[in-house]
């Protein structure tokens, strides 16, 4: 078998780390894929930590014990996601993204795979030591940063239907009030959530959060703990919520009807 030189296990190392995010890789696995002792597979892995760290790129985590190896968490920084949210803020800020109602079109941001992307590890990053089983959303604009975020995280992703489908099977379904006070249901199938697991529900926008406490409520016919939320965008009215524990990496404070002007804002600090 082929030997590698350093630097070319290095760069292995971070490709199959970074393709593989919060999966345990063990030590005997990289020794056998790059033919070399496991001793001189952890100088690599320190190596690589020290360039990841140097650019802010995530995080390498050494997990000790037998069954330990090390896995690759591609998380930002606080500075990292507030810079990013900064610069959609100037983007959704434009008066041309105003459209009837007084809503803002984002469907071009939730279309585009990079900045997606960035928004799933900034809530990747948020809820890193969640140890969350699922993530969870309703089949709308939020499917995509649901998607991404589940990809950052490496878990699996649920999603919410609002029709039963046959392909679904049994389902557990609930009803809740939505946004424009319409009584709807949602429903998930029964084999989607194992009992007892714990979930993130992230969705790409919430005034008072009448869909994610549905969600909520989803969940405990799921004997399923919610750990943490996520949304994409939150009105700063009402400011009481029916959810108060979330995370929103932006908070729209409002949209001027004669100037068309958007006040948007980063949610994180």
């Amino acid at each position: 078998m082929e030997k590698f030189k350093k630097n070319e296990r290095v760069v292995a190392l971070i490709k199959i780390l970074s393709d593989n995010p919060n999966e345990v890789i063990t030590l005997n696995r990289f020794s056998e894929l790059l033919n070399a002792a496991k001793s001189t597979i952890s100088e690599d892995i320190s190596a690589a930590r020290k360039i990841i760290e140097c650019l802010s790129l995530g995080e390498i985590e050494t997990i000790p014990g037998a069954l330990g190896g090390v896995k690759y968490k591609p998380v930002l920084t606080v500075d990292q996601s507030i810079e990013f949210l900064k610069t959609l803020c100037t983007k959704l800020q434009d008066p041309n993204r105003v459209i009837p109602g007084n809503f803002i079109y984002m469907s071009d941001i939730l279309g585009d795979a990079d900045e997606v992307a960035t928004i799933g590890r900034i809530f990747a990053s948020c809820f890193k030591e969640k140890n969350a089983d699922y993530i969870v959303t309703i089949e709308t604009k939020g499917i995509t940063p649901a998607i991404m975020t589940a990809r950052a995280m490496n878990i699996p992703l649920v999603i919410a239907r609002t029709d039963n489908r046959v392909t679904e099977g049994s389902t557990i379904s609930v009803n809740y009030v939505s946004g424009s006070k319409k009584i709807q249901t949602m429903s998930v199938s029964k084999r989607s959530i194992k009992e007892g697991s714990k979930v993130i529900i992230i969705d790409d926008f919430m005034k008072a959060g009448s869909t994610i406490k549905g969600l909520n409520d989803l969940m405990q016919e799921f004997k399923a703990e919610v750990v943490g939320t996520g949304v994409i965008m939150s009105t700063a009215e009402p400011d009481h919520k029916v959810i108060q524990d979330y995370v929103s990496l932006l908070i729209l404070n409002g949209v001027d009807e004669v100037t068309r002007a958007i006040d948007i804002v980063p949610g994180i600090k």
